[in-house]
């Protein structure tokens, strides 16, 4: 009797262990009741009863990096759903673009579970639903693009991929939030080519950058030498404004001069003979002493009016001396 009694408590141990569930924090178990969709189990301590609620067993693809290095992927079967973000390395693929160059191409894929019925009642393999839908979208992209398009407009490539697979898992209870494609990898003749173009790109680049350099230099000589000439012109020109009006200067004072001169010569007369013809007379005789000092002058011829203006010289002399 007492072992019937430790079989029926060790049972009841087992049956109440049987129907408590924990779950982890951003996880959820989905019950059925008798094959029957029942409830969503939350984080936390929770209880169901055994044999009638089961957990739905869910079919994950998990990829593993063996030693080598090399990436593997097999089919795990568990009961519980991660909510959290999960990121998918997709392998890499074939696709073929518009102008039909073979190019390869591998993606990462950022998605989080919101509806995890609809996620396992929806889809057979959420993880392996979602990476066909994606390389298959990606092939209808790039077959829309040329080769350089699809190299330069990896971000475009990535909205409109996101997008798409962001409306067509909706149904699965999925939220793709972004799509980043890792590498475009074009064929080794198409790199080659793309290498020289490159290369001719750059070597253009070059010369565009030393003729306008070239071009630089000789305005900048050019305005140089113009600035220079100006400048030299504003030179002679600020030289023979002042050498002329140094002229004009030295004649005015040399007619202040003579003025003041004259008129000493007039005061010393008093009103007493004829001051004009004395002026006159010593004119004559300091242009026939400039003429005597001439280096070619053998002879020095004299005017006949000379006489008359000589006459006086003596009269001059004995008016000075009085």
């Amino acid at each position: 009797m007492s072992f019937f009694l430790i079989l029926l408590l060790v049972l009841a141990i087992a049956f109440t262990a049987k129907g408590i569930i924990i779950v982890q924090q951003a996880e959820v178990v989905i019950v059925e009741r008798l094959g029957k969709y029942h409830k969503t189990l939350q984080a936390g301590l929770n209880f169901i009863v055994p044999i009638i609620d089961t957990p739905r067993g869910v079919s994950w693809k998990v990829s593993h990096k063996s030693v080598d290095g090399s990436t593997y992927y097999y089919i795990k079967e568990k009961s519980k759903i991660d909510l959290r973000e999960a990121v998918y390395d997709f392998p890499r693929q074939s696709v073929i673009t518009k102008d039909n160059a073979t190019i390869s191409i591998n993606a990462l894929l950022y998605f989080q579970i919101m509806d995890p019925k609809s996620a396992v009642y929806e889809v057979q393999n959420l993880p392996e639903a979602i990476e066909k839908l994606t390389q298959t979208t990606l092939r209808n992209l790039v077959g829309q693009l040329d080769l350089d398009e699809t190299l330069v407009s990896r971000d475009k490539i990535n909205v409109e991929l996101r997008s798409i697979l962001d409306e067509a898992t909706n149904k699965w209870g999925v939220k793709v939030n972004r799509v980043e494609l890792q590498d475009i990898i074009p064929p080794v003749d198409i790199q080659t080519s793309m290498e020289k173009q490159m290369k001719a790109e750059r070597d253009r680049r070059a010369a565009i950058l030393e003729a306008e350099g070239l071009k630089r230099s000789a305005i900048l000589k050019a305005e140089g030498e113009k600035e220079a000439a100006i400048n030299k012109a504003e030179g002679l020109k600020q030289a023979e404004i002042l050498r002329a009006e140094g002229m004009a200067q030295a004649r005015l004072v040399e007619a202040e001069a003579e003025k003041e001169a004259i008129r000493r010569i007039t005061d010393a007369f008093n009103n007493q003979g004829q001051p004009d013809k004395y002026l006159i007379a010593m004119k004559y005789l300091e242009s026939l002493e400039a003429m005597a000092k001439g280096q070619d002058n053998k002879f020095v011829y004299m005017p006949y009016e000379a006489t008359g203006i000589l006459s006086s010289i003596d009269g001059i002399k004995q008016m000075l001396t009085k």
